[in-house]
């Protein structure tokens, strides 16, 4: 076993403690400052769940905070394997089958629910978890002391002992490749219900297909960039990483026991608390001192409110509420994103609230005829925009009807939105080639005479790789497939569209991933995507839903491959196992979300087609979508090109290239000033961040981010280690499943809400108190 004494660790280790954030390092850097604990045997190192280690202590014996990626990788990620765990066991199959369906169908059936809610990994992870654990104890096998079999492969094959990690990861890669929401559905469902086509079943089920599984050519070439280095760190992996460590490894040290207890003693306490801010006393979502001082005041709910959907902007509200407060299941969260991250894009936000209040103020794109946050398309005189109105019977663009009903409106905070989502894009380009290019490019420059020395990734070498063969067969086939349905479906896409929209993924796979790799950003594409869709492709609505499909899903799920082949790389899951998951997981996928969407579209047609919906369906979802095609594939010309109306939007990619360069300068100049933990492009995203939903929680996220990302990890550095990320997975998952829960119970996701009654904290109107200002 590994020493726990105090001892002085080298020169190299005690600089790499003092040295910045890995993501503006050079590779080369990385490769010299790679600490010699990192190449030995892991019994050398020590295991996470040990209380202390030699790799953790300085070198006056006291613990070092978690600051660079090898931090990350040697002190919060296990180094133990076993190659000889048993992987494809029937626990494997029925579980990774079964909770694929399940979250498919759960996931298609949110989809068209009023309320939005996602399958999360981590309640998946620990679904899983307790469904083993229990097939462990019943079905018999040769070393299950209670129902004990003859020693032979069936049973073996059936329960070959305790249920172990490796089988752990695999259900979980499956399950929440099947969980991802397909944005054809998006397409099918708009052409079904405003459109009245019918698409093949056929022609669907394998779109869908092609759709999910045409990034793993992109994923074969990206890995050796942005997986195997350490510099990739994948940050809001480290909760779900930690709870797989915490489950599975150490089971003989007292320490490991009590994380364990600690993990479920959290899940279950934000289990049982979630109910009151979620339901039974709504009011703790927001608490605003200055809405209950002020309750007349329209000024007071724009700023100061923000309990309620699109109400106001949570300035200085205090959330109680971990479903806001926390990750949600996204890629963000106080406990595991890096604090320059989370200031960089809480920078933006204060930008955020000072710019939509001036706009709104002072009148501008006449900003009063219409709400302080909206997303939908109004006419001059605030009323809302009939987008039917302007289109032919095959809904193209009619000119003459535009000319009649003129063009739309957005309100301010949704031009504003637009502005910081396209300048995201020119600044990220910018951001990439200043600070990261240098690295990938050393990677893929030396793909084949240097092999990289990722400790985790050498650990790998032990298992067979996925050959570049296997992702380029699937991607001849998806890609083949793709572009025939493009024309089978009437989508209206030309060849060129879609080969235009797959190079666009192609492009910005490096560019924004390496962004999501490092600091655990990724702002949606899916806005550029659309912009060029329109211009590229004119007066086609349902051609830009195609060209969206292929040019922003293949994107987002190229991504969501490459993070599970990191986490498949940090819990030791063979690199084919990972691949054989994540395929059958996306078919799975594919096929159960068609057979729901005609299900829900048969059963609920004029309630989807409604503008409001019922507590139990809404086609919110699709109406926003279909909404966005019409606005960029019919309108993008009036609307969009120089001289109109927000002509100026698209002028802001340029802008965008010039915003990182004076940091990136002042960095050069004054390298110790901290100018290199500006994240240009995260700052500039979320000058929009607050145009929709519920916005009471940022600030108390932004607290909770000061006291985890900075005091803890400074000054609790042990406490941070040990504890830290998995008290984050335990508030997130725990949260996640009370929302399942209450979802189905009492939400209106089983087919009826029941509404709790009125009291003080659950009040009529916004839950702050606040004056509303519509209904």
């Amino acid at each position: 076993m590994a020493t726990i004494e105090p001892k002085v660790v080298d020169e190299k280790q005690a600089a790499l403690a003092d040295s910045a954030v890995v993501e503006k390092q050079s590779l080369s850097d990385i490769h010299d400052q790679l600490p010699d604990l990192a190449k030995a045997d892991p019994n050398e190192v020590g295991d996470v769940s040990e209380d202390v280690r030699a790799i953790d202590l300085d070198e006056t014996g006291h613990e070092r905070a978690i600051e660079t990626s090898q931090d990350y990788a040697l002190r919060l990620v296990s180094l133990e394997d076993d190659p000889s765990l048993p992987i494809y066991t029937f626990r494997t199959w029925f579980l990774g089958l079964g909770l694929s369906c399940f979250a498919a169908v759960l996931g298609e059936l949110f989809y068209f629910r009023p309320q939005t809610v996602q399958v999360s990994g981590l309640f998946l992870q620990v679904f899983a978890f307790i469904l083993g654990r229990g097939l462990e104890t019943i079905i018999p096998g040769p070393n299950n002391p209670r129902l004990r079999s003859p020693d032979n492969w069936f049973w073996r094959f059936m329960n070959p002992g305790v249920f172990n990690i490796k089988e752990h990861v695999a259900i979980s890669i499956m399950s929440t490749t099947a969980s991802d929401q397909a944005i054809a559905i998006a397409v099918f469902a708009a052409q079904e219900l405003y459109y009245n086509v019918s698409i093949n079943a056929g022609i669907a089920i394998f779109t869908l297909i092609a759709s999910q599984l045409i990034g793993y050519g992109l994923t074969g070439i990206a890995r050796s960039y942005l997986v195997y280095p350490t510099w990739a760190v994948y940050p809001f992996l480290m909760p779900q990483v930690q709870l797989f460590d915490a489950m599975h490894r150490g089971k003989g040290i007292f320490l490991q026991r009590k994380r364990r207890i600690f993990f479920w003693a959290v899940l279950v306490a934000i289990f049982v608390w979630e109910w009151f801010p979620e339901y039974i006393a709504p009011t703790l979502t927001g608490i605003s001192i200055i809405c209950l001082a002020d309750q007349k005041s329209a000024w007071v709910t724009r700023i100061f409110g923000g309990a309620a959907g699109n109400e106001g902007l949570g300035l200085f509200a205090l959330s109680l509420d971990w479903n806001y407060v926390g990750s949600g299941g996204q890629a963000i969260g106080s406990l595991f994103t890096p604090l320059s991250t989370q200031l960089s894009l809480y920078a933006g936000v204060i930008v955020c609230v000072i710019s939509f209040c001036l706009c709104y103020a002072h009148n501008i794109w006449h900003a009063q005829n219409f709400p302080f946050l909206s997303q939908l398309l109004f006419s001059e005189n605030g009323t809302e925009y009939n987008q039917l109105a302007i289109l032919n019977d095959d809904f193209t663009l009619n000119n003459t009807k535009l000319e009649q009903n003129g063009l739309p409106y957005y309100a301010a905070s949704q031009t504003l939105y637009q502005v910081s989502r396209t300048m995201y894009i020119g600044a990220a380009v910018t951001h990439f080639f200043i600070w990261h290019f240098k690295d990938v490019w050393e990677v893929v420059r030396n793909l084949r005479t240097h092999e990289c020395d990722d400790v985790h990734y050498q650990k790998m070498k032990v298992y067979k790789e996925v050959p570049l063969w296997w992702f380029g067969a699937i991607f001849i086939v998806t890609f083949a497939l793709g572009l025939g349905l493009c024309y089978a479906a009437d989508s209206g896409l030309p060849w060129w569209g879609f080969i235009v929209a797959l190079i666009f993924t192609t492009v910005f796979i490096p560019i924004l991933g390496s962004l999501y790799a490092t600091v655990g950003y990724q702002p949606s594409l899916q806005f550029l995507i659309q912009m060029v869709g329109g211009a590229m492709i004119p007066g086609r609505p349902v051609a830009n839903m195609y060209f969206t499909l292929y040019g922003y899903q293949t994107y987002q799920l190229t991504l969501n491959l490459l993070r599970d082949l990191k986490l498949g790389q940090y819990t030791k899951l063979p690199p084919r196992v990972t691949f054989v998951m994540q395929t059958v997981g996306g078919v799975i996928g594919g096929i159960l979300n068609y057979i729901i969407m005609q299900s829900v579209i048969n059963g609920n047609r004029p309630i989807l087609l409604a503008v409001q919906g019922t507590n139990t369906w809404s086609g919110q979802q699709v109406q926003t979508y279909n909404s966005n095609a019409i606005t960029w594939g019919a309108l993008a010309k009036p609307l969009y090109s120089p001289g109109a109306r927000y002509g100026f939007i698209p002028w802001m990619l340029i802008a965008g290239l010039g915003v990182p360069i004076p940091f990136w300068l002042l960095h050069r100049k004054w390298p110790r000033a901290g100018f290199n933990y500006v994240f240009t492009p995260v700052v500039v995203a979320e000058l929009g961040f607050l145009s929709v939903g519920i916005n009471s929680s940022w600030m108390t996220s932004l607290a909770i981010a000061v006291f985890s990302q900075w005091y803890l990890r400074k000054y609790r550095p042990r406490w941070f280690r040990k504890y830290n990320f998995l008290l984050s997975a335990a508030l997130d998952g725990g949260t996640q499943i009370m929302v399942f829960v209450y979802s189905f119970a009492v939400g209106g996701a089983s087919g009826k809400a029941i509404d709790f009654p009125h009291w003080a904290l659950n009040p009529k109107g916004n839950p702050d108190y606040c004056l509303r200002l519509s209904d």
